[in-house]
């Protein structure tokens, strides 16, 4: 029988909170707490096989791979998401899988952040709605979901060195908001702390996210784990509010935390606390229960057949000039494209999953009415200029009704571990659809990208079908989009802008240095375009279909607004209905915002009446000045429609809330939204203090990152990080990204101590450090003795556990 944690010993709690391998919590079989298994799962489950490494490079059990966060969004399907978590739930339980690291749910700021793929939109209200259709499929099941990274992680480079700076209203309402809705509406059991600083403390050690936040003021019992290597100070962890240190550092976290107690730094309460958080997950984990049984089965055949829906409900049609889809029966089809035939259909990095199959484009036609005339490569994939293969594809294309051409990102663009450097698709590319369209106008773009692209490429098509990364089922899917078999009903889940300067992150996206600066505050994208009217290419909720749809009734109450939604067209389809608001004009902050979103399926000619309901979100900001949530009063302007940008429905509603003062005239551009112009004086008005300054000390530290052993004093460091980017280069040659060489240029030197299993100490690394900033002699006694100094604790402190009680 599992003990409480109160009759726990100290060190037997404090060793609860530290992992046993890379991926098992710690178990205490003498106290009968059993481990559990955790594993990544955003959009499948990745249960490695053996000790496995975290990031997608050891082999893995087979799994369905699902379209990722960045396309289900673009279902607008709260449903459809749970339906999908439902199915991650099975999985997980069939590959003994006790905790389901996802969703991945932090707000896509710059269209450049290497893992937006993984995250569902650039508005935290979509955003938190879809992760909490997720959750509560993913639970269903006896799995934990664990949304992820708490809180304010929006780039790849140094995502473990670096400090989001950003004020208290912009986080509350921008970057906490999804976690918010997710945690109240969906109760996860878990929730992952991100890697960087905010505000100048880690987050994963935060009181004030940790503990004001997500266990007080959002009512958060469960889990806090730390992303892998993410732990910096144990015990500043646990006061903090975090129950679970990943990987693996050994038992000298649990030391520590003993020992942060007998000084008085932490609270012998909070250490106690955390490990009950620990127990109640241990015992409720299925694989506890499944030890006397034989683990489920998962049907891959109905779970294929899943994964093709949800991304046929995801599919955007961008472009449909003169109506050129869907496609007739027997039209003769060119393809192009080495996507076609290796299909991109999902990311790199820790979420990459072995799928149980996988379709490509070019084998699936066959299973359509269309006539395939041929299939041309087009363009080498990692971009590389070849005219042979341009011709052939032109010379193909001469011959067909139409062309479908497949084209996208490549997988070194889109990454954990590494930001793209612009927005454009590969030259080669954009020259091929040019070159297609003089042989043959009638082309159809079919992209792949799990984030937004510039299209000036689009003129050279009469069809545009955004797939993102549309999972293992993907081909399929796309095809029924073509052939009229599904009516596209996806729409975009963040702006494609015309192009990437047009972002007002552009000119300091990413941050290289410690201090990443949120500068731009609320006017994350659509924020910003509509508050600027900033042109785009494609607004934030756009999409066509094969039918059209009018509206007509707007009415307000208490409960919300109400509508009439109208099929106008011969074609049964669904509309996705967008409700945003617009504050008084005393109220200083984007012009309208997100704040509800029903998809209805309307068959043609009919009409369905359709309510988006007020809630507590709808007509909130956050006040600074008096530290809470409040409600301007005022006449706030509703607005209902197809996207940010066409919304034909529009009515006042008169909000009996909290008086707002004017705004602080030193605010400059953010009353107007111009934050690319925002001056350091006004960004520290906004941030209530004065703006953090970078200081480069010129000296390698504890949370220096390996990358920075180049600057170092030691010819050893500089050596490393030489080897480690040449190998770096040469994977990229390759066209696939080396994720561990990503993940160790990045990775802090303290980390070493975090994610070797105990082998590496926090005495070894500061011996590292002194190494590297050229004190060799003392760096090497520290290395050396430190080791063996950690193997005779390790050894003692593991005998103190086994001991009888």
């Amino acid at each position: 029988m599992t003990v409480a944690a109160s009759e726990l010993s100290l060190l037997e709690a404090a060793a609860l909170l530290s992992g046993a391998s890379e991926w098992d919590s710690r178990a205490l079989p003498a106290r009968g707490v059993p481990s559990f298994v955790l594993s990544d799962g955003p959009h499948g489950v990745r249960r490695q096989l053996g000790s496995g490494d975290h990031l997608g490079i050891a082999a893995s059990e087979p799994a369905t791979c699902f379209p990722t966060a960045a396309t289900v969004a673009n279902s607008w399907d709260p449903d459809l998401a749970e339906q999908m978590g439902q199915a991650l739930g099975r999985e997980a339980l069939a590959l003994g899988v006790d905790v389901l690291l996802g969703p991945g749910m932090n707000i896509k700021r710059s269209p450049l952040c290497g893992r937006n793929f993984e995250y569902y939109s650039e508005d935290p209200v979509l955003a938190g709605r879809m992760a909490a259709g997720l959750v509560r499929g993913i639970q269903s099941q006896g799995v934990a979901a664990t949304p992820k990274h708490f809180a304010v992680n929006g780039q790849e480079l140094r995502r473990m060195a670096s400090d989001s700076v950003v004020d208290e209203a912009t986080m509350r309402e921008i970057y906490l908001t999804a976690f918010e809705i997710v945690v109240r509406e969906a109760a996860p059991r878990a929730l992952m702390s991100s890697y960087n600083r905010v505000n100048g403390t880690y987050a994963n050690e935060h009181p004030h996210l940790l503990t004001d936040i997500l266990r007080r003021e959002w009512g958060f019992t469960g889990l806090v784990v730390s992303d892998w290597g993410g732990s910096n100070d144990a015990a500043a962890a646990a006061a903090a509010g975090s129950s679970l240190e990943m990987p693996a550092p050994g038992l000298q976290s649990a030391r520590e935390i003993v020992a942060a107690v007998e000084e008085g730094r932490i609270s012998r309460d909070a250490v106690y606390a955390r490990a009950a958080e620990v127990i109640a997950m241990a015992t409720r984990a299925p694989s506890a229960r499944a030890a006397q049984t034989e683990r489920p089965r998962f049907d891959a055949d109905a779970h294929h057949e899943l994964a093709r829906r949800v991304a046929e409900e995801s599919i955007v049609l961008l472009r449909n000039q003169d109506a050129v889809l869907p496609l007739a029966a027997g039209a003769r089809v060119a393809v192009v494209g080495d996507m076609a035939r290796t299909p991109r259909y999902q990311g790199s990095g820790s979420s990459q999953i072995n799928p149980t199959r996988v379709e490509s484009l070019l084998e699936e036609l066959s299973s359509t009415d269309l006539e395939l005339v041929g299939y041309a490569q087009g363009y080498d994939r990692q971009g590389a200029p070849d005219q042979a293969l341009l011709d052939e594809a032109v010379a193909l294309a001469g011959r067909a009704d139409v062309v479908l051409a497949c084209i996208g990102l490549d997988e070194l663009s889109e990454s954990e571990g590494l930001d793209r450097s612009h927005m454009r698709l590969p030259q080669v590319q954009t020259q091929l659809l040019e070159a297609l369209a003089r042989a043959n106008p009638d082309v159809v773009a079919i992209v792949s990208a799990g984030s937004a692209v510039e299209t000036g490429w689009e003129e050279h098509t009469r069809a545009v079908v955004h797939t993102s990364l549309s999972g293992q089922a993907g081909a399929s899917a796309v095809l029924r989009v073509l052939t009229g078999q599904v009516n596209p009903s996806g729409r975009l889940a963040e702006t494609y802008p015309v192009r990437y300067e047009d972002n007002p992150t552009s000119a300091w996206f990413p941050a290289t240095g410690e201090l990443a600066l949120y500068q731009d505050g609320p006017y994350v994208g659509y924020r910003y375009y509509t508050t600027t009217d900033t042109p785009v290419a494609h607004p934030f909720g756009f999409g066509l279909s094969y039918s059209s749809f009018d509206y007509s009734g707007l009415s307000l109450d208490e409960a919300g607004a109400h509508l009439t939604v109208t099929n106008t067209s011969a074609v049964d389809g669904a509309e996705v209905v967008q409700l945003y608001v617009t504050a008084p004009t005393d109220v200083w902050g984007p012009e309208r915002e997100l704040k509800g979103f029903v998809k209805v399926p309307v068959a043609a000619g009919e009409s369905v009446t359709v309510t988006i309901p007020f809630d507590d979100y709808t007509f909130r900001r956050y006040s600074t000045a008096e530290g809470r949530w409040i409600r301007p009063a005022g006449t706030w302007t509703v607005r209902v429609g197809r996207n940010v940008e066409d919304l034909p429905l529009q009515a006042p509603w008169e909000v009996d809330g909290h008086p707002v003062a004017r705004a602080n005239p030193a605010l400059g551009h953010y009353l107007d939204g111009k934050v690319s112009q925002v001056t350091t004086a006004e960004f520290g008005v906004l941030l209530g203090r004065p703006v953090p300054q970078s200081v480069p000390s010129g000296r390698i530290g504890y949370n220096s990152p390996v990358s920075d052993l180049a600057q170092g004093r030691s010819r050893i460091g500089r050596t490393a990080v030489k080897v480690l980017q040449r190998r770096k280069a040469k994977s990229d040659a390759s066209g696939k990204p080396d994720l561990n060489i990503l993940f160790m240029l990045n990775m802090p030197l303290r980390a070493m101590g975090k994610m070797t299993g105990g082998m590496v100490s926090t005495e070894m690394v500061h011996g590292i450090v002194d190494f590297a900033n050229g004190h060799g002699l003392r760096g090497l006694r520290a290395i050396v003795g430190g080791f063996f100094r950690n193997r005779r604790q390790d050894k003692a402190t593991q005998r103190r556990l086994d001991a009888p009680r």
